[in-house]
């Protein structure tokens, strides 16, 4: 996408039909002047590319009454609403005429007409009555109960629109009227309304679990107003502006606490409870869980820039980037019904111009069978609500995923690349030892250091300042120089200084004793003459090992390290934790290119995994199959840069995602295979006169049902 293109979204409240929903995405992908158009049927989220001339005003206008037109031409009755960044906290769906909601059916004249359409079915059952007034009962009772469904068909075909669900079970129905078949026609019609219900209460009850699992938008803020204190919405507040956080509740806007003293519940984006204690001065996140002191905060960023607005929004639209799987099961619903309807239309009509004896009345019925089970609702149903279900599930365990296609890419990573600092060791650096030489102290190594790394955010330079203890007058420090992967160079108190690795000194033509510590070393030379070296180390991670020894569990055959530090450590780190290969003392260059080798040395078909700090590994991210960050919590930088965030400073995190991802796959596959194997016997017996209507309403809505509530299993998943 280029940084011209407009992007919008559009709600489409009401929408309940997922066939309708396929149709209404393919319908606008063909408009003209819109690149890219994906609707995310969980979530009723239309998500639009225009071209950049549609971004203007008036023209996007337009485009989206276009639209519109399309939605409510394909179904009608869904209200579309334009989302904006600033937007109410809440926009809710609007109840549709749909029977979902129990109570509101109690008040539906639906639910009523249907009521009376069922006892008026059931007289011709209990009284003796003229075949007239029969069938007339059987068609008012038919009415009443599929009037509406009889409704959509008729619209529908007058707008050219075949092969849905109503157009078929209608067609099917009145079928079954002409071959005199009045109960099994209205019994099938009826069976059909409760399945749909249940289809659609089931469906519902998802998106509303899936909602539950990132219930993590703040309600209110407590904004300081003068010496007063109100309640507003969290997007109304401004960068700059003090609030107010209570003990128990949670974090509104990023911040920076000016007043008090708390401990906070960080597990809405972790994952997992982790206490964290706050005072003045420390930075808070939005959602957050104040847990026992009252703060004062300055906020930092607007809601819409704020954390868990950007974990929603990442989550929310995840299903913008479908899964193969997804995209596979909408191409085969747009051939699979008109293939099986083609097929009702030949079994009606040509046994009994083929077979002798053969009836067009019975073939006719065999056909019906047909056209009930046509529709192919379970697969397009459950499949986005499998993936969904598993992004969600997910993120309640602190592992964010951009996309159902890297969900699904996980399950065939076979190659894993590590960098070390900050992924497989803590990042958190100290000085182990100071080595002097020609008649240098410890002391002049220390200080020379902390003046050459002064300008230095680096975790190795922090390291070094810390030690040395005091403030470095940077009035003393001049030409200050960093030299990518090799270090330092400056002045300081007129002295030249140059302080980094091996191939620093090596490429300044400076003679020095190479030392042979395991750990990072910071070699020092003053005025082209070595000083000695600073051996700084650092600590592995402690899930480290049992993450590794998962990976291999899992059928992960490459296990590999890429980093910039030094060979000798990196290598006994490397041995320690059985990687396969070990590439050490890397430039950000040549990172990149050997992980352009090993994506072709993969395995056909598979995927590679490069798992970083997310900020200063984003070449490596952005060229890797899938790019996970790890550690990125609060990070911008890392949530942009990475296909997967891991919210914690864990990597065992991986392993918990690639079982998530496992997991939503066996769900998807079965509910395909349980879908499909069931509309083909059910099929194969309705052609040899072996099957009921009746089963094939099941067939329909009772197998969508069972698929939806098993793809809603996948939010049941735990971590490990």
């Amino acid at each position: 996408m280029s940084a011209k293109t407009v992007e919008t979204t559009l709600m489409l409240e009401g929408l309940c039909c997922a066939q309708c929903a396929a149709k209404i995405e393919k319908a606008v992908q063909r408009l003209k002047g819109i690149n890219a158009a994906n609707l995310d049927f969980v979530s009723k989220k239309f998500f639009i590319e225009l071209d950049p001339e549609l971004g203007k005003r008036e023209n996007k206008a337009d485009i989206i009454k276009q639209i519109t037109y399309i939605i409510q031409r394909i179904e009608s009755g869904v209200h579309v609403v334009e989302l904006t960044n600033k937007r109410p906290k809440q926009q809710t769906e609007k109840q549709s005429i749909r029977w979902v909601d129990f109570n509101n059916q109690l008040r539906s004249p639906l639910f009523w007409s249907a009521l009376v359409g069922v006892v008026l079915f059931v007289v011709p059952y209990v009284a003796e009555l003229t075949p007239t007034v029969e069938f007339t009962l059987f068609l008012v009772s038919y009415l009443l109960i599929g009037g509406e469904v009889v409704y959509h068909a008729l619209r529908n075909m007058m707008r050219g629109q075949l092969f849905d669900e109503n157009f078929l079970m209608v067609i099917a129905t009145i079928g079954a009227f002409a071959l005199r078949q009045y109960p099994e026609a209205v019994t099938v019609m009826l069976f059909y309304r409760i399945g749909e219900f249940f289809q659609d209460s089931a469906v519902e009850r998802s998106r509303r679990s899936i909602a539950t699992l990132m219930d993590i938008r703040p309600d209110y803020a407590n904004l300081i107003d003068g010496l007063l204190e109100r309640k507003t919405a969290p997007e109304d507040v401004l960068v700059g502006q003090m609030i107010l956080i209570k003990p128990g509740e949670k974090v509104p806007l990023d911040g920076i606490v000016l007043d008090g003293r708390s401990v906070v519940d960080t597990s809405a984006l972790t994952g997992e409870f982790a206490p964290r204690e706050v005072e003045e001065g420390s930075d808070i996140l939005a959602g957050f869980i104040n847990i026992n002191g009252l703060l004062r905060v300055r906020v930092t960023k607007e809601f819409g820039q704020s954390t868990v607005a950007r974990i929603l929004e990442l989550v929310e639209n995840a299903s913008v980037k479908k899964a193969p799987t997804e995209n596979f099961i909408t191409k085969f619903a747009h051939y699979y019904t008109p293939a099986v309807v083609l097929g009702a239309v030949l079994l009606a009509c040509l046994p009994p111009l083929l077979l002798p004896g053969a009836t067009f009345s019975e073939w006719l019925n065999r056909a019906l069978i047909f056209l009930v089970v046509s529709c192919p609702c379970a697969l397009v149903l459950s499949i986005p609500l499998s993936f969904f279900g598993g992004i969600g599930g997910a993120s309640r365990h602190g592992i964010l995923i951009k996309g159902s296609n890297y969900l699904e890419a996980l399950n065939q990573v076979r190659t894993v690349v590590f960098d070390k600092t900050g992924t497989l060791t803590e990042g958190v650096f100290k000085v182990a030892e100071i080595v002097p030489a020609n008649g240098y102290t410890k002391e002049n190594i220390l200080e020379w250091a902390a003046a050459a790394e002064s300008y230095s955010g680096h975790p190795i330079a922090v390291s070094i300042l810390k030690e040395f203890g005091q403030k470095i007058n940077t009035d003393n420090v001049e030409n200050y120089t960093e030299i990518p992967g090799q270090g330092v160079e400056t002045f300081y108190k007129g002295q030249r200084i140059l302080a980094g690795n091996v191939r620093l000194l090596e490429n300044k033509g400076i003679s020095f004793e190479r030392a042979s510590a395991l750990g990072t070393l910071v070699y020092i030379a003053i005025e082209n003459r070595y000083a000695g070296h600073i051996l700084i180390t650092d600590i592995l991670k402690k899930d480290v090992p049992n993450t590794i020894n998962g990976l291999r569990q899992a059928g992960i055959k490459n296990i590999i390290m890429l980093t910039g530090d030094n060979r000798a450590v990196s290598e006994e780190i490397g041995e320690q934790l059985a990687f396969d290969h070990v590439y050490a003392e890397l430039l950000p260059d040549q990172k990149v290119a050997i992980l352009e080798k090993l994506e072709e040395e993969k395995e056909k078909n598979s995927k590679l995994i490069f798992i970083g700090d997310g900020i200063n590994d984003a070449p490596v991210l952005a060229r890797a199959d899938i790019g996970i960050a790890m550690g990125a919590l609060g990070s911008d930088a890392a949530i942009e840069a990475a296909d997967i965030v891991l919210m914690t400073d864990e990597p065992s995190k991986l392993l918990e995602g690639i079982q998530i991802a496992r997991k939503t796959r066996h769900i998807v596959w079965q509910n395909i295979l349980f879908a499909l194997g069931i509309k083909i016997v059910v099929l194969a017996l309705g052609a040899l006169g072996m099957a009921t209507l009746w089963e094939a309403v099941f067939a329909d809505v009772g197998v969508a049902l069972i698929a939806v509530l098993n793809a809603m299993r996948v939010l049941k998943i735990k971590s490990l």
